[in-house]
């Protein structure tokens, strides 16, 4: 078992980047992309991967993984089961945060806004680029519902390709679709020497984005 002493020992120093008032962007979403594509470039394993936090109706929070699919029109697309928990949870608090993390890189990234529902062409436009046995499984899992054993989840992988055989494009589920995230705050981090780390917080006005510098 690890210990208390052991944990506390695990340190690193961050000295890959800097951050500053003259190489971060003056919009979120071209500093976002900026860094994604590094990530990209770098060959980072799952570069879009993102934490989903959202509410439970008990007020607790829940979290997990999910992959950004796009950003259009000032939004961040992600897809899913939405009658899954986190798509109730939605449905009853809009509001989500979303980070990114390049370990790699030393870098973060945290959002906060709202999520809506894409609609129904966005959702299949999406969902015909995927791989043939990602769509059946879409349709063969009821996502986070109980199962009774692996053998029912492969019997019914079984019996929608059977269903979708002769089907050249097969529809999304109606259970599955996808979200637009809305952003009202951005906040840039990069790790520095000594944690005197680089932070910067872009939040949405009615005039557009007020960014400032935050203490490490």
């Amino acid at each position: 078992m690890l210990s208390t002493k052991q944990l506390a020992a695990i340190r690193r120093e961050y000295r890959l980047a800097l951050l500053d008032e003259h190489t971060i962007a003056a919009n979120p979403f071209d500093q976002l992309e900026r860094w994604l594509t590094e990530a990209i470039n770098a060959g980072l394993p799952e570069p879009t991967a993102m934490v989903l936090a959202t509410v439970t109706p008990e007020g607790s929070p829940a979290a997990r993984v999910v992959l950004l699919k796009g950003i259009e029109d000032g939004k961040l697309h992600f897809y899913t089961n939405i009658e899954s928990p986190k798509g109730q949870q939605i449905a009853a608090h809009p509001r989500v945060a979303l980070v990114f993390y390049w370990a790699e890189l030393e870098r973060q990234v945290r959002i906060e806004g709202i999520a809506t529902l894409l609609d129904r062409d966005t959702v299949a436009a999406y969902f015909a680029t995927r791989p043939r046995p990602a769509q059946i499984g879409a349709w063969a899992s009821r996502q986070s519902s109980p199962l009774p054993s692996r053998q029912v989840l492969e019997e019914a992988v079984a019996r929608y390709t059977e269903q979708f055989a002769t089907t050249e494009h097969i529809p999304p589920p109606p259970w599955w679709g996808g979200y637009a995230v809305e952003p009202v705050m951005f906040e840039f981090w990069q790790g520095r020497e000594s944690r005197l780390h680089d932070r910067f917080r872009y939040d949405r006005t009615t005039d557009g984005w007020v960014r400032q510098r935050l203490s490490p």
